[in-house]
């Protein structure tokens, strides 16, 4: 998300460093840059004038004239103003009732069933609580049944009626809740491809019926500048708490969100960064402004590793490094470990400076991944613990057995060697990286 509107905000920040001051006339120029950069990423004009407006105006202020590059200056006042429209602080979603209601809602087709399977398993793993899902898309061809396999992939029950009256269901559904020890309620509530009166008459007799601490919208961020009307439609009659954001990691431009918490007043509440049922994460505007300029977002990355990876695993790993007793079967475990982080790709923007050393744009096949791992796992244990055994015979036999070439195999092994080098060389504290 946000890889052009990073892009070009950098290219601004790069050309104000050869300033010695900020003026009138080298201001206008670099803002005409960022109001361009925010344009292409499909920010609301509105939002855009206004922006640069306050940019321009602080940056010839008073309040700038200290002991800092015009750079510095620059890329502080940007980013305090980003923020500013991303909404300042986190906004938490109200969790302190003995029975949390949550209500979702959203035109069909932004993700929503899929959303509420995210957020239940947030809850449960984040938060501690035990949800339960509510089957109130009673129109939609398979929605039911859609809702019914998350529940079943993620081991949370889904409360459902069939094809009832979603009012009703939405209404017993929480005596249900109260009696079988559940915490958190969370409602899919049926869409439309496009507001209408009778779409907000039920939403609006759910809300009447549950009284719903929570009513978050769920949007689809690539519908752009529509997503500003659905929002606004929604919240005159609904009164949302929040919004979620979907299948912003699809979108570069990211556009929506740097509109929306300043049009609507509504606050962003998670963002959606894959398709899989742990791709929901809570929005912080400070980490995503980060982002944005191109800082990375190294926190976000420490959370997120610390929640998949196998700690005691790592440590093993760590001490075998350090003896210089790495092996391909450390290797794989390793591989399986990052994978669980989501795609390379990801991973590598979120770290600080991406951009600058080139990683903004790397580009992994998934299925070279595979085909490593595929390698590894044709080797007996006892290759993969003394890989200086595989000569040209066995080479053979693994290319076979992995679906892959000897040459494959040949790289994998030079790679592997390349990298046991590099770990010796940081270990002795001699490692230089080397002169582009």
């Amino acid at each position: 998300m946000f890889e052009n509107l990073t892009e070009r905000l950098q290219k601004a920040i790069k050309n104000i460093r050869g300033y010695g001051k900020i003026t009138e006339e080298n201001i206008s120029d670099i803002m005409r840059e960022v109001r361009l950069a925010l344009l292409e990423a499909d920010v609301n004009y509105q939002v855009v004038k206004e922006f640069t407006n306050r940019v321009k105006e602080k940056a010839l202020g008073e309040e700038v004239r200290v002991s800092l590059s015009p750079s510095e200056v620059f890329v502080k006042i940007l980013k305090d103003e980003l923020l500013v429209l991303l909404g300042k602080e986190q906004v938490s979603l109200n969790l302190s009732n003995k029975v949390n209601i949550i209500m979702l809602v959203g035109l069909q087709g932004s993700g929503k069933t899929t959303t509420i399977g995210k957020l239940g398993n947030y809850l449960r793993k984040n938060e501690n609580k035990k949800p339960l899902f509510v089957a109130c898309d009673v129109y939609r061809p398979a929605a039911i049944d859609q809702l019914k396999q998350l529940g079943k992939q993620l081991d949370i029950e889904v409360y459902e009626e069939g094809q009832g009256n979603p009012v009703d269901i939405a209404k017993n559904s929480l005596k249900y809740a109260e009696e079988h020890g559940y915490d958190s309620v969370l409602i899919d509530t049926a869409g439309r491809l496009h507001i209408n009166e009778e779409l907000m008459t039920e939403l609006n007799n759910i809300k009447e019926v549950v009284n719903p601490h929570e009513i978050l919208l769920v949007i689809d961020s690539m519908m752009g500048q529509d997503a500003i009307n659905v929002i606004t439609g929604f919240n005159e009659k609904l009164d949302l708490t929040g919004t979620i954001l979907t299948k912003l990691d699809s979108d570069t431009r990211g556009g929506v969100a740097l509109s929306v918490r300043h049009l609507t007043n509504v606050p962003i509440k998670f963002v959606g960064v894959s398709e899989k049922l742990d791709g929901l994460t809570f929005f912080e505007p400070t980490r995503m402004v980060g982002r944005i300029i191109g800082e990375g977002d190294i926190m976000s990355l420490m959370e997120k590793a610390e929640a998949v990876i196998d700690t005691e695993e790592a440590q093993k790993i760590s001490k075998k490094i350090n003896k210089g007793d790495f092996d391909l079967e450390d290797f794989l475990l390793q591989l399986k470990q990052i994978k669980k982080l989501g795609s390379i790709e990801n991973i590598l923007k979120m770290i600080p400076g991406a951009s600058k050393l080139g990683l903004g744009n790397v580009n992994i096949d998934p299925k070279q991944m595979a085909r490593i791992e595929a390698v590894i796992l044709a080797m007996t244990v006892k290759e993969r613990r003394n890989p200086n055994i595989i000569k040209a015979s066995r080479k053979q036999r693994i290319a076979e057995g992995s679906g892959t070439s000897v040459q494959e195999v040949n790289k994998l092994l030079k790679q592997f060697e390349q990298m046991k080098k590099m770990m010796k060389m940081m270990k002795q504290g001699n490692f230089k990286f080397p002169m582009s």
